[in-house]
């Protein structure tokens, strides 16, 4: 009955397109490892595609200072990730 409802909840899980699986493929993860609990609070990852990482910001404020740290936090989840290449910031809605 284990095995069953394992194949089920992965099976699940692909079809959602979430990968339970390790952190390597997962940019939440990735900013978590870079960033403070209170930047954290502030933005949203809103896709990764193409080695672009696409973060939401809750206002002007933030979006400047995650402006200026920009570079190291690129540099920072390169680690993680080496095949990230850019990160763009927006203002949008943090949900």
């Amino acid at each position: 009955m284990e095995h069953l409802k394992s194949t089920v909840e992965a099976l699940m899980a692909g079809l959602s397109g979430k990968n339970t699986g390790t952190s390597a493929d997962n940019p939440e993860q990735w900013l978590k490892k870079a960033l403070t609990k209170k930047e954290l609070r502030h933005i949203k990852v809103k896709y990764f595609r193409k080695g672009i990482l696409g973060l939401s910001v809750d206002s002007s404020a933030w979006l400047y200072i995650l402006s200026l740290q920009k570079e190291a936090l690129l540099n920072k989840l390169k680690q993680e990730s080496p095949g990230l290449k850019n990160i763009n910031l927006r203002i949008g809605e943090i949900e």
